[in-house]
Protein backbone atom coordinates (compact mmCIF):
# COMPACT_ATOMS: atom_id res chain seq x y z
CA UNK A 1 0.00 0.00 0.00
CA UNK A 2 2.57 2.84 1.22
CA UNK A 3 4.42 1.54 -2.26
CA UNK A 4 1.12 2.29 -4.67
CA UNK A 5 1.00 5.66 -2.63
CA UNK A 6 4.20 6.67 -3.06
CA UNK A 7 4.43 5.50 -6.93
CA UNK A 8 1.41 7.76 -7.14
CA UNK A 9 2.36 10.92 -5.14
CA UNK A 10 5.58 10.85 -6.68
CA UNK A 11 4.55 10.68 -10.39
CA UNK A 12 1.82 13.60 -9.71
CA UNK A 13 4.93 15.62 -8.44
CA UNK A 14 6.94 14.90 -11.80
CA UNK A 15 4.05 15.01 -13.74
CA UNK A 16 3.39 18.55 -12.61
CA UNK A 17 7.22 19.82 -12.16
CA UNK A 18 6.98 18.73 -15.98
CA UNK A 19 3.95 20.44 -17.18
CA UNK A 20 4.99 23.84 -14.71
CA UNK A 21 8.78 23.61 -16.25
CA UNK A 22 8.03 23.19 -20.05
CA UNK A 23 4.26 23.69 -20.92
CA UNK A 24 1.96 26.09 -18.90
CA UNK A 25 2.08 28.24 -15.08
CA UNK A 26 -0.01 29.99 -13.54
CA UNK A 27 1.04 33.88 -13.15
CA UNK A 28 -0.79 36.69 -10.74
CA UNK A 29 -0.84 39.92 -12.16
CA UNK A 30 0.78 42.37 -9.41
CA UNK A 31 0.59 45.75 -10.06
CA UNK A 32 -1.60 48.44 -12.89
CA UNK A 33 1.06 48.13 -15.74
CA UNK A 34 -1.63 46.27 -17.38
CA UNK A 35 -5.33 48.45 -16.60
CA UNK A 36 -7.42 47.91 -18.24
CA UNK A 37 -6.45 44.75 -20.07
CA UNK A 38 -5.86 43.25 -16.57
CA UNK A 39 -6.20 43.70 -12.98
CA UNK A 40 -3.60 43.67 -9.87
CA UNK A 41 -5.06 39.80 -8.26
CA UNK A 42 -6.07 38.20 -11.36
CA UNK A 43 -4.96 34.64 -12.95
CA UNK A 44 -3.31 33.69 -16.00
CA UNK A 45 -2.28 30.52 -17.61
CA UNK A 46 1.06 31.66 -19.23
CA UNK A 47 1.93 29.21 -22.07
CA UNK A 48 5.49 28.17 -21.68
CA UNK A 49 5.71 26.28 -25.16
CA UNK A 50 4.50 28.23 -27.64
CA UNK A 51 8.04 30.26 -27.85
CA UNK A 52 9.49 27.02 -28.32
CA UNK A 53 8.34 27.29 -32.02
CA UNK A 54 8.12 30.48 -32.82
CA UNK A 55 8.87 34.43 -31.88
CA UNK A 56 6.84 36.33 -29.75
CA UNK A 57 3.85 38.12 -32.34
CA UNK A 58 3.11 42.09 -31.87
CA UNK A 59 0.16 42.76 -29.44
CA UNK A 60 0.91 39.08 -27.39
CA UNK A 61 0.86 40.02 -23.60
CA UNK A 62 3.92 37.90 -22.10
CA UNK A 63 5.64 37.58 -19.03
CA UNK A 64 9.28 38.02 -18.88
CA UNK A 65 12.21 38.03 -16.24
CA UNK A 66 12.87 41.80 -15.43
CA UNK A 67 16.22 42.40 -16.96
CA UNK A 68 17.61 44.59 -14.22
CA UNK A 69 16.58 41.62 -11.22
CA UNK A 70 15.21 38.65 -13.19
CA UNK A 71 13.94 36.98 -10.22
CA UNK A 72 11.20 39.89 -10.66
CA UNK A 73 8.63 39.03 -13.58
CA UNK A 74 7.12 41.72 -14.87
CA UNK A 75 3.62 41.45 -17.85
CA UNK A 76 3.57 43.61 -21.00
CA UNK A 77 2.14 43.70 -24.50
CA UNK A 78 4.80 43.28 -26.99
CA UNK A 79 4.17 46.33 -29.15
CA UNK A 80 7.58 45.54 -31.58
CA UNK A 81 9.57 42.49 -32.94
CA UNK A 82 13.17 42.13 -34.66
CA UNK A 83 13.46 44.94 -37.47
CA UNK A 84 10.57 46.92 -36.25
CA UNK A 85 11.24 50.71 -35.38
CA UNK A 86 9.17 52.34 -32.38
CA UNK A 87 8.29 55.60 -32.13
CA UNK A 88 5.93 57.78 -29.81
CA UNK A 89 4.47 61.17 -30.99
CA UNK A 90 1.89 63.07 -29.19
CA UNK A 91 1.42 60.04 -27.06
CA UNK A 92 0.84 57.95 -29.71
CA UNK A 93 2.64 54.78 -30.76
CA UNK A 94 4.41 54.21 -34.55
CA UNK A 95 5.46 50.80 -35.80
CA UNK A 96 7.47 51.63 -38.74
CA UNK A 97 5.46 54.77 -39.25
CA UNK A 98 2.58 52.96 -38.95
CA UNK A 99 0.03 54.53 -36.30
CA UNK A 100 -1.13 51.84 -33.99
CA UNK A 101 -4.70 52.35 -33.31
CA UNK A 102 -5.05 51.12 -29.60
CA UNK A 103 -8.77 51.30 -28.63
CA UNK A 104 -7.89 49.34 -25.83
CA UNK A 105 -5.86 51.97 -23.46
CA UNK A 106 -7.66 53.75 -21.14
CA UNK A 107 -5.71 56.97 -21.95
CA UNK A 108 -2.55 57.74 -24.21
CA UNK A 109 1.02 58.16 -22.97
CA UNK A 110 2.14 61.75 -22.19
CA UNK A 111 5.05 62.45 -24.20
CA UNK A 112 7.46 61.88 -26.92
CA UNK A 113 10.11 58.72 -27.94
CA UNK A 114 12.27 59.23 -30.53
CA UNK A 115 12.69 56.38 -32.91
CA UNK A 116 14.30 52.85 -31.92
CA UNK A 117 15.36 50.01 -33.98
CA UNK A 118 14.53 46.55 -32.01
CA UNK A 119 17.71 44.19 -31.97
CA UNK A 120 17.24 40.82 -33.57
CA UNK A 121 16.24 38.21 -30.77
CA UNK A 122 14.49 41.34 -28.56
CA UNK A 123 11.20 42.61 -28.46
CA UNK A 124 9.88 46.21 -27.29
CA UNK A 125 7.00 45.65 -24.52
CA UNK A 126 4.92 48.33 -23.49
CA UNK A 127 2.31 47.83 -20.52
CA UNK A 128 -1.20 49.03 -21.79
CA UNK A 129 -1.13 51.67 -18.62
CA UNK A 130 1.57 54.12 -20.46
CA UNK A 131 1.38 56.54 -17.63
CA UNK A 132 2.31 54.14 -15.22
CA UNK A 133 4.34 51.04 -16.95
CA UNK A 134 8.22 50.25 -16.48
CA UNK A 135 8.45 48.77 -19.62
CA UNK A 136 10.58 49.34 -22.94
CA UNK A 137 10.98 53.00 -22.59
CA UNK A 138 12.82 52.58 -19.24
CA UNK A 139 16.95 52.02 -19.56
CA UNK A 140 16.17 49.20 -16.99
CA UNK A 141 14.14 47.25 -19.35
CA UNK A 142 14.90 48.37 -22.45
CA UNK A 143 14.59 45.54 -25.06
CA UNK A 144 13.99 42.49 -23.70
CA UNK A 145 15.99 39.40 -24.39
CA UNK A 146 13.41 36.65 -26.07
CA UNK A 147 15.52 34.58 -23.47
CA UNK A 148 13.93 35.95 -20.95
CA UNK A 149 10.46 35.99 -21.66
CA UNK A 150 8.40 33.21 -19.78
CA UNK A 151 5.75 32.49 -21.99
CA UNK A 152 2.84 33.82 -23.44
CA UNK A 153 -0.74 35.17 -21.37
CA UNK A 154 -3.40 33.24 -23.01
CA UNK A 155 -6.20 32.70 -20.52
CA UNK A 156 -7.37 34.69 -17.46
CA UNK A 157 -9.28 31.70 -15.10
CA UNK A 158 -9.48 34.53 -12.19
CA UNK A 159 -11.73 36.15 -11.02
CA UNK A 160 -14.43 34.11 -12.57
CA UNK A 161 -16.61 36.20 -13.82
CA UNK A 162 -13.41 38.12 -16.05
CA UNK A 163 -13.16 34.27 -17.10
CA UNK A 164 -11.67 34.72 -21.01
CA UNK A 165 -9.01 33.74 -23.72
CA UNK A 166 -7.09 36.49 -24.11
CA UNK A 167 -7.28 37.60 -27.99
CA UNK A 168 -4.83 40.11 -30.26
CA UNK A 169 -6.28 43.00 -30.28
CA UNK A 170 -7.52 43.93 -33.88
CA UNK A 171 -4.93 46.83 -34.15
CA UNK A 172 -2.12 44.48 -34.42
CA UNK A 173 -3.52 42.94 -37.91
CA UNK A 174 -3.21 46.08 -40.01
CA UNK A 175 0.60 46.80 -38.96
CA UNK A 176 3.15 45.70 -41.83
Amino acid sequence: MWRDLLETVGGAVVLALFIMTFIARAFTVDGPSMLPTLQSGEKLLIDKITYRFRPPQRGEVVVFRYPANPKEHFIKRVIGIPGDTISIQDGIVYINGQKLEEDYLMEKARGNMAPVKVPAETVFVLGDNRNNSHDSRSRLVGFVPNRLIEGRAVWRYWPLQALEILELPPAFAQIK
